[in-house]
């Protein structure tokens, strides 16, 4: 199956790293994440929620969290995407581990568990675009904190 992975050394903790991933208010500030139910636990719900109105929620991605390590590590599987226009994709898996660096941390993220044909192609190549340019902004994020 397809996966998208990037690695990438940030100037901060993996306390810090890691909290951004499951904090709300964290997520909210680099992500745009509108809602989110978090247990950060292993088995916890992990749910994130973008485009709220009125007339119901735009996208939502919610899995269970297989591994959490406030120091290291976070990994969610069962992963799903939800998106009113297109079918239900997953479920996948979500990656997250940091290691320490001389300066600063590692982060490796992997989005797993792709599929082939229709809206998982269409999925495959924005996530496979986006989540590249939206970790330059979370470092960003990170190192400005």
């Amino acid at each position: 199956m397809k996966k998208v992975e990037v690695t990438l050394s940030i100037n901060g903790t993996a306390e810090k790293i890691i909290e951004a991933f499951i904090n709300p208010a964290r997520l909210k500030e680099w992500w745009q994440v509108e809602q989110a139910l978090i247990e950060p636990k292993v088995n916890g719900v992990y749910t994130l929620v973008w485009q709220v109105t009125p007339q119901g929620l735009g996208f939502v991605s919610s899995g269970q969290i297989a591994s959490y390590d406030p120091a290291s590590e976070l990994i969610i599987d069962k992963f799903v995407y939800l998106n009113p226009t297109k079918s239900l994709l997953g479920p996948m898996s979500l990656t997250i581990r940091v290691n320490p660096q001389e300066a600063g941390s590692e982060l490796y993220l992997c989005q797993d568990g792709y599929q082939s044909g229709g809206d998982w192609d269409w999925y495959y190549a924005a996530v496979k675009q986006a989540w590249p340019d939206l970790l330059q902004n979370f470092k960003k994020y990170i190192e400005a904190r």
